[in-house]
């Protein structure tokens, strides 16, 4: 018609393909297209008048007007990188911080006080202290035993997580069972740090193949991704690619939440080791999941001269023979199976890399055999079990890890509602979500009545197009089904749990559950990840009949996957359930007992000392100083408290002590500065686990950010601090004042072993308390460490 035509392509790599395709058409190659470079989901067309002229974009366009194609319509691909640019670093997103919420925390949750052992959280309670009644956490602990505990003490306490859902037994004041328990629990992690740092010395001795740098088509690989990458997810494409390149055998855990990039990562490094000419093996735990992976591995790998095949009982038994054949002669470059790849039959000409989904899921029989074919080849193990931060600190100097939990870009949180079944209600969510051109799963998880489920829905709604799909049924329908599902053939799927691990159906966006209580909180958390996996808001509805009397168990599980249903909420409900069964995996059973004693997040902190310990890292048992600064005014005789690491309740004024009169500043928040106590609490425990002055200097910078200029309470605890930091430094166990003279213990002399600097410090010669402070940190900052 006389237009001219001009195609949208994102990156080089795409503009190449297109020309490719164009020239191999005469018909289009005639039409001599322009290329501009640029992000367009769908294209359009613009008919110029007579008194318009071609626009200044376009020069070269005729007087007729411009088609605009965009590469996504070709490729049949939506764009969702906003402004182009390859790995354009964005924000890095929160991250769920290791601290305890105490927002999250109810009546009656367990905790665990680093001194005293397990109690049983009351809530917060108002206690009259110094003639103001105090905000403070009142602990139940055995006998029923209360201790009220000031909320400057809060970086005592963590939040208890067994293994198991035995209710722990609350610890008893005054006995030495806690540390017993402690000390059994800390001895475990050293043996579980040995073995670790082992494993870690024996891999970095082995030797491996060293693959070759990034060639061109691996940059042109990697340009085709249609989505911007996270920096987690950047960050671990590089370390895996690093891994790789080094002349050692590599074993990396992968953990990163539902649909949060981790395939991307495996395509990338299975590329890398393709093009070396070496063979990839992925596996996975169910057919379903292996029917997915092969989908998309030949679908990013299409371009390129690379055979990408898979192994399962969706396959025949000829089908498996020639499959075998081609994978021992080397035809094969990537396999994609089931515990079928594990079999003796399976042979390869010669294997690079052994990726692995969710190796928990697998038996110990074939855990052996996976342990046979990882000792002379890389392997990446990838989990969708999230690994709590506080384990991955723990973790990451004895393990190869990296972890993915910042979310896509324009992912959106998934609406999660818990309801009273209601066919009004099934039928209002499955209308919404087809009306708007999307699928949705009905999960039923009995075999027995599916079809007549099915059926049932198919009454309400005769217009829809409605499938079945469960592990029950013959290979070859199941596969057909899923197929057709995944092509949008299907409006509705009835299926079981086959669809819980992996699975990526980004038209799917509305899940439906019924008698969601009886299913665990990290299969629910599985299965509702199954949808929102595109920019598109996304629904799970939970239903339960309306007999249904809930257990306490029950209830606590639906409202923790109801509360928790931001982007990544993996990494904290799991710390109700899901990543603890990660721990478990990751750990082995054998310390489930010990997480059991002293709660997960103890636990940790005592295996992330025992790594650094055996490393040899200096501060690995970094000491933890006591200041304690009791001052009087130049001359006077009895010492008025300043400030302590137990701050009290007091304002700058006079005191008078024995007759005398002394200056006293308390170093503590004071409620007019943080109105809301959660914020209160979350301040002092930043401060009680800031480990050096920078630490401090970031606390003291966001408090001025959020709550404006600090009054002179928190300037004294922020220098109290600091003063316990640089103690810490140099080797002292606690920092005292009295009267005039400054006495600093040495952390390993004896009980009065101190180092006397009175001298250097004859008199505090400021009468302002702040002033004094800043004599005390002053002289800690220019001493040499005290060792001796």
């Amino acid at each position: 018609k006389g237009f001219a035509i001009l195609c949208v392509a994102h990156n080089d790599a795409e503009e190449k393909r297109l020309r490719e395709i164009l020239d191999s058409i005469p018909d289009l190659a005639r039409l001599a297209p322009s290329f501009l470079r640029g992000n367009l989901r769908e294209g359009f067309r613009l008919r110029f008048n007579k008194n318009m002229g071609p626009p200044s974009w376009f020069p070269e366009a005729n007087r007729a007007g411009v088609v605009v194609v965009s590469d996504s319509e070709i490729f049949g691909r939506y764009r969702l990188r906003p402004g182009g640019g390859r790995h354009r670093r964005l924000p890095r997103r929160a991250q769920v911080d290791q601290l305890l919420d105490f927002s999250e925390l109810v009546k009656g949750d367990y905790v665990v006080h680093l001194q005293h052992g397990i109690a049983r959280y009351q809530g917060l309670s108002k206690i009259l202290m110094r003639g103001k009644n105090e905000d403070m956490l009142s602990l139940e602990f055995d006998d029923g035993i209360v201790l009220h505990l000031p909320l400057y003490e809060s970086h005592l306490l963590t939040r208890y997580v067994g293994l198991t859902k035995i209710q722990p037994r609350l610890g008893r004041l005054g006995s030495n069972t806690w540390d017993k328990t402690r000390r059994a629990a800390e001895k475990a992690t050293i043996d579980l740090a040995a073995e670790l740092l082992e494993m870690q010395a024996r891999r970095s001795i082995t030797p491996g193949h060293a693959f070759s740098p990034d060639v061109d088509w691996q940059k042109d690989f990697e340009d085709a991704f249609i989505f911007r990458e996270t920096p987690d997810q950047l960050s671990a494409i590089e370390t895996v690619k690093k891994d790789l390149e080094r002349a050692r055998v590599t074993d990396r855990l992968i953990c990163g939440d539902v649909g949060f990039g981790k395939t991307e990562v495996a395509l990338r490094a299975a590329f890398k080791v393709v093009m070396d000419g070496k063979q990839v093996a992925l596996l996975v735990p169910t057919t379903v999941l292996a029917q997915q992976h092969l989908n998309t591995f030949r679908e990013r790998m299409a371009d390129y001269p690379v055979v990408v095949e898979m192994l399962s009982r969706f396959r025949n038994r000829s089908q498996q023979i020639e499959i075998l054949a081609q994978l021992r002669t080397g035809r094969i470059d990537v396999i994609i199976g089931t515990h079928r790849l594990l079999s003796r039959d399976v042979a390869f000409r010669d294997l690079g890399l052994l990726v692995i989904d969710e190796e928990h899921r697998f038996g110990v029989r074939h855990k052996e055999r996976i342990k046979r074919l990882r000792k002379n080849v890389d392997v990446f193990t990838m989990s969708a079990t999230p690994i709590p931060r506080t384990l991955y600190l723990a973790l990451m100097g004895a393990r190869d890890l990296s972890v993915i939990e910042t979310p896509p870009v324009d992912r959106l949180p998934i609406q999660t509602l818990v309801k009273s079944y209601d066919p009004n209600l099934v039928k209002e969510a499955i209308r919404f979500e087809t009306d708007r051109g999307g699928q949705v799963f009905y999960l039923h998880n009995r075999v027995q009545s599916i079809d007549s489920v099915a059926m049932r829905l198919r009454e309400m709604m005769p217009d829809l197009k409605i499938a079945v799909g469960h592990g029950q049924m013959d290979e070859s329908r199941l596969e057909d089904i899923m197929t057709r599902f995944v092509a949008g053939e299907f409006d509705v799927l009835v299926c079981t749990t086959i669809i819980e691990s992996g699975l990526d159906i980004p038209n799917c966006n509305t899940i439906i559950i019924e008698e969601a209580d009886r299913f665990g909180l990290s299969q629910l958390y599985q299965l509702r990840g199954r949808v929102g996996r595109f920019k598109r808001q996304a629904y799970a509805y939970l239903l339960l009949h309306r007999h249904t009397y809930l257990v306490d168990q029950a209830r606590k599980r639906l409202a923790a996957i109801r509360h928790y249903n931001q982007l990544g909420a993996g990494f904290k409900i799991a710390m109700r359930d899901l990543e603890l069964r990660g721990a478990g995996n990751i750990l082995g059973s054998r310390q489930s007992g010990h997480i059991a004693g002293v709660g997960f997040e103890l636990y940790c902190q005592l295996l992330r000392q025992s790594i650094a310990r055996l490393k040899g890292q200096k501060g690995a048992q970094k000491i933890r100083a006591k200041v304690r600064l009791d001052f009087v005014n130049p001359g006077e005789g009895d010492a008025a408290p300043l400030a302590t690491t137990k701050p009290g309740y007091a304002v700058l004024k006079e005191t008078e002590l024995a007759g005398r009169r002394a200056t006293s500043i308390a170093a503590f928040v004071p409620n007019f500065y943080i109105t809301e106590t959660r914020l209160r609490i979350d301040a002092y425990r930043r401060l009680a686990l800031a480990n050096d002055v920078a630490g401090v200097t970031s606390v003291a910078e966001n408090l001025k950010d959020r709550f404006g200029a600090y009054p002179l309470e928190v300037k004294a605890l922020l220098m109290v601090t600091e003063i316990r930091c640089h103690a810490e430094e140099k080797g002292v166990l606690s920092v005292l004042c009295e009267g005039d003279r400054l006495k600093c213990l040495r952390a390993s002399g004896k009980a009065d072993d101190y180092i006397k600097v009175g001298k250097l410090f004859p008199r505090l010669t400021h009468r302002d308390p702040i002033l004094r402070l800043k004599e005390i940190r002053t002289f800690l900052n220019r001493q040499e460490s005290i060792k001796n």
